[in-house]
């Protein structure tokens, strides 16, 4: 099962110049209304129904252009998978692009140019679209740029005899320590503590929503120099080694959970996530992330919409994005994935389309984020990167792990592809 994956990621930035190069022009023209198609990672039935409404109020004005599918792809496959399909001829027309491997698509040229194509383009916040842009162009429309925040079913941490997080807020006591002693006094009455959505202990880049309170970082700012090792990092990992082998607050390897269901105390998560809380059966909150020892801070996780230049449909794809993206379609979009445009940038604003959550909630985990969070990791060759370090990780995940050792052997391993 390795190898078609390590494949895929050894060949990323080769196989997006390769298609770049290709183009989409010696296509023959095809006849009659041709169809769309745009892979994406999610499959809430929320986010989908809201697809295909914009999607079939773009058709009523452009018979042209056939049926628009939303095609899904698992999260935690999500770039090998879309690197598979584009080696195997059988690319999207558009595709969500993580930000992790946004330097891979933006720097191959496999990309359509949007800059002249997205309606005012000007009112983007420059935070937004700084991965996005190369050498003054647009590349990929960042339809989501969402600060992490922590879920909370408030109900356990009552019941384990806790102060709820929006108590410790109050008191200016909401860090990385409380929160722990949350989830090891839940924990300790069988429930589990702590969940970083999307980790299991795989993707280590969300471990980032952690490791920033600490002021630790995966790489140097020029993205030449490992830093897994740097005291920084050593405390932090130190920190969540403890969390989750001694006081056990955090669910160890192989241990399944589910925050919606109702058996986890937090979740660190994206607020696209709410939609999945719209039937819980507990009461819930969603609060920043906790300050670490070098105070508060926030993560952000970013996400683009591109065009395949090698489609042979890029043209219609290019004007079907910019329908997608415009200022009324950005409004509706706001409930489940924050936007880009400074317009809609306001808690009264994201109040009227993401009624799940208050006021309070979009003010203080989604719009401060946004102006102070920091983007997840990303790298040229990011895909070969990841799973580079994913390998050096992994013995980290035991109970009597060395983590100094480990994270010196990380910085082994990925150094060579750092450029260093």
């Amino acid at each position: 099962m390795k190898a078609p994956g390590k494949l895929a990621a050894l060949t990323l930035t080769a196989l997006l110049t390769v298609s770049a190069c290709g183009g989409g022009d010696a296509a023959p023209a095809a006849q009659g209304p041709q169809p769309l198609r745009m892979s994406i990672w999610t499959s809430n039935e929320a986010h989908l129904k809201l697809f295909k409404e914009i999607a079939a109020e773009y058709r009523k004005s452009h018979p042209q252009v056939g049926e628009i599918t939303f095609d899904p792809i698992p999260f935690e496959n999500y770039t090998t998978t879309l690197t598979t399909q584009i080696a195997g001829g059988n690319a999207p027309d558009l595709a969500w692009i993580l930000e992790n491997s946004a330097p891979d698509f933006v720097g191959s040229g496999a990309l359509a140019p949007l800059k002249g194509k997205v309606e005012n383009a000007g009112e983007l916040v420059p935070s937004t679209t700084r991965l996005w842009e190369r050498d003054g162009e647009l590349y990929a429309y960042p339809f989501s740029t969402s600060p992490f925040g922590v879920f909370v079913n408030t109900d356990l941490v009552k019941a384990a005899g806790q102060k709820t997080p929006r108590e410790l807020i109050k008191a200016g006591q909401w860090d990385w320590e409380h929160a722990n002693e949350i989830n090891k006094a839940v924990a300790a009455k069988g429930k589990n503590g702590l969940t970083i959505l999307n980790f299991d202990y795989k993707a280590w880049d969300n471990l980032a929503t952690v490791w920033q309170g600490w002021g630790a970082k995966a790489w140097s700012e020029d993205g030449g120099t490992c830093q897994f090792n740097a005291p920084e990092m050593v405390e932090a990992m130190t920190f969540m080694h403890k969390a989750i082998f001694t006081d056990k607050s955090m669910p160890g390897p192989g241990t399944t959970v589910d925050f919606f269901s109702g058996d986890t105390t937090m979740a660190v998560a994206q607020i696209s996530r709410a939609a999945m809380l719209k039937d819980a059966t507990f009461t819930w909150d969603l609060v920043p992330l906790p300050a670490g020892p070098k105070g508060e801070y926030a993560v952000i996780g970013q996400a683009g919409i591109g065009v395949l230049k090698k489609s042979p449909r890029a043209e219609q794809a290019t004007d079907f994005l910019a329908y997608f993206t415009n200022a009324a379609n950005s409004a509706k979009l706001a409930a489940y994935f924050p936007p880009a445009r400074g317009s809609l940038l306001t808690a009264d604003t994201m109040a009227k389309t993401s009624p799940m959550l208050n006021g309070d909630q979009l003010q203080k985990v989604v719009i401060d984020g946004i102006q102070k969070g920091v983007v997840k990791p990303n790298h040229t060759g990011q895909a070969e990167l990841a799973q580079t370090a994913r390998a050096a990780l992994d013995p980290l995940w035991k109970p009597d792990a060395d983590v100094k050792a480990v994270l010196d052997g990380v910085c082994a391993k990925i150094q060579p592809l750092l450029g260093g």
